[in-house]
């Protein structure tokens, strides 16, 4: 369906290592000018020149499969052709307008509300904040903070919810976190339901929802310790922490839960949303409804920055200029952000993923049978998470296997990322228009990488 709109429908790698010379050239220049903030390109070092759907070319000339887009920011894929016509015909003629309304912006708000689920229309509003997911988050937290005239947030063990103050703080991973306290107070983080690696000791087939029970009594018990939230955070699926999907049920129960104490209920959908899964939202696929959720990333059509909340109309209660932002809805990122919406619609691509999905998934899951270090392969749409373990039956982490792995998928001409609670789950999370043989040959790619890296490990002296 989509096979035009890559470079090629196979990896070609022409240099005899990757990385080639030239971009070992640029990584040294990035080296001598860049603070060594910089992470990607320590994992993946190459140096990209141009893109094309679902593939990369670096400077070298080498064409790499690309099961990464971006962070999950390219869902349409790389310089999609009929978005990029339509922000090039942009016709409002401006690019900065702070929080003026132009046509663009209120097509793109139109729009967005209009492909809300039924139960859903007419019940929200937007509200744009900074250009990032951490942005958005941030102006989540002071919404609800605002609304209850309470403090306190709870927040789940495996999130990630962004890197600016606010944002960090209801974010898990102690090793983003030690360097930068104190962060904001009152921030609690509960179990997740990650049936993999169940924090409450049980697993898919014994679970009882403990982990509800827990969060209930942090809620009502009256020496929990505690305070009552102003809202809970969630991540529908989590997604840098290893693509963990809860039990069926669960986002339901908690929901209930916290509506039952008064507390509101905040969706990150960031990464996890705009299509990804197959619908607008990751919590479509469940009967959990939120007070507010945070969007980004994939709202910006082509990797544009924008993001947003939305927001129940009830609590449409701050003052104007609450929260305010210089950039506030790039006007670019708003045409992107509509051309991409009515694509979405006119290719049909729900029901595209739909069906890659079950061929991900399909291959993904007899990989796993044939190798000794796959624990768990988990995913819905395009969105998919490979957990490494040194044993099966104790689930010690093998995160040198999985880097193990990227090495050897991006030397042969596929891109993945790692992540997961101990960086021992490979992530993919391919452009949506990825088409069918792509995501076999890209799947090859990654089957051999296995292969190659298993035999590595058995061989190595005890």
């Amino acid at each position: 369906m989509f096979e035009d709109y890559h470079f090629s429908e196979n990896a070609k790698i022409i240099t005899e290592k990757v990385p080639g010379k030239k971009s070992l050239e640029l990584l040294a220049e990035q080296e001598k000018l860049e603070s060594r903030n910089r992470s990607y390109p320590r994992g993946i070092p190459i140096a990209f020149e141009s893109a094309k759907g679902a593939t990369v070319k670096d400077v070298d000339g080498n064409i790499f499969i690309d099961f990464f887009s971006g962070c999950g920011v390219l869902n349409l894929g790389h310089n999609n052709p009929e978005i990029l016509k339509d922000i090039k015909e942009f016709p409002d003629g401006i690019m900065h307008a702070l929080d003026f309304p132009t046509n663009v912006k209120i097509d793109f708000m139109k729009e967005l509300l209009s492909s809300l689920p039924e139960n859903l229309k007419g019940k929200y509003k937007i509200s744009f904040g900074g250009p990032t997911g951490s942005d958005a988050v941030e102006v989540a937290i002071k919404l609800a903070r605002i609304n209850t005239g309470r403090h306190t947030i709870l927040s789940f063990q495996g999130s990630y919810h962004g890197m600016t103050m606010g944002a960090l703080s209801v974010t898990s991973s102690i090793r983003h976190r030690e360097k930068a306290n104190p962060l904001i107070p009152g921030v609690h983080f509960m179990p997740y339901c990650s049936g993999y690696r169940c924090p409450m000791g049980m697993n898919n087939k014994k679970c009882n929802f403990e982990c509800v029970h827990f969060i209930k009594n942090v809620l009502e018990n009256p020496h929990s310790g505690v305070d009552k939230p102003a809202a809970i955070i969630i991540e529908p699926i989590q997604g840098e922490g290893g693509t963990y999907i809860p039990r069926d049920g669960w986002l339901g129960k908690v929901v209930d839960l916290a509506r039952k104490n008064g507390v509101m209920v905040i969706f990150d959908e960031v990464q996890a949303g705009f299509y990804r899964t197959g619908k607008l939202f990751s919590f479509q696929h469940t009967n959990a409804v939120p007070d507010i959720i945070t969007m980004s990333k994939g709202i910006g059509g082509i990797g544009l920055p924008l993001s947003l909340i939305l927001l129940r109309k009830e609590l449409d209660t701050w003052e104007p200029g609450t929260h305010i932002g210089t950039f506030r809805g790039n006007q670019l990122g708003m045409a992107a952000g509509l051309s991409a919406m009515k694509f979405v619609k006119r290719m049909n691509i729900e029901d595209y993923v739909s069906k890659l999905e079950k061929v991900f998934l399909r291959e993904l899951k007899a990989i796993e049978k044939k190798s000794k270090f796959i624990g768990e392969v988990r995913g819905r749409g395009m969105m998919f998470g490979v957990e490494y373990v040194k044993d099966k039956k104790t689930k010690e982490p093998f995160p040198e296997l999985a880097k193990e792995i990227r090495k050897l998928c991006y030397e042969n001409g596929l891109l993945v990322e790692i992540g997961g609670y101990y960086d021992n789950v490979v992530r993919f999370l391919p452009p949506l228009i990825i088409s069918e043989k792509i995501v076999r040959n890209g799947l090859n790619i990654f089957k051999n990488a296995n292969i190659t890296a298993s035999k590595n490990v058995n061989s190595k002296p005890e």
